[in-house]
């Protein structure tokens, strides 16, 4: 084989493999993520060589993806806020942050259960089932039953 063979047959397998590496995800957009770090930083492009426009001190907020290229996320943050994150700053672990001035955590999904917590706006936990306009909510192992529309986050 002549070395144009070669050349030829060095691209196809290059535009193979970046092609792989650029597909579609495997789910949806736009999808729920959370932060893993207790800093991560949001930034204009898909890319380390452009600038931070947001540094994040909040493990486990949560996060909704609207865009996917190669390892990075296009992400819009629970203010509306949109910018790109790398893949190892984000989990599938289902989290939510409070948006009602009180949050009430009762001991079942119903406006007649006892509460048994009052979240706050801005606290963030996690979730474990969402249904019937109710999620079971988990702030550092106090958990309680919140409605869906006092929250943001991984509720559907």
């Amino acid at each position: 084989m002549s070395m144009k063979g070669y050349l030829g047959a060095g691209m196809v397998a290059a535009l193979c493999w970046t092609g792989g590496a650029w597909a579609a995800p495997a789910k949806p957009v736009p999808y729920w993520a959370s932060l893993t770090q207790e800093e991560a930083r949001m930034r204009v492009g898909p890319s380390l060589d452009y600038p931070s426009n947001w540094v994040y001190r909040r493990r486990d907020l949560p996060v909704k993806v609207v865009q996917v290229l190669g390892l990075w996320r296009k992400v819009e943050d629970p203010s509306g806020t949109q910018g790109w994150m790398h893949v190892r700053l984000l989990s599938d672990t289902p989290t939510a942050i409070v948006t009602a001035d009180i949050a009430p955590m009762r001991d079942s999904p119903s406006e007649d259960g006892r509460a048994l917590f009052r979240a706050q706006k801005g606290v963030v936990g996690r979730l474990s089932s969402c249904g019937k306009g109710w999620c079971a909510f988990d702030v550092g192992g106090q958990k309680g039953f919140v409605r869906a529309s006092d929250i943001w986050g991984a509720t559907r």
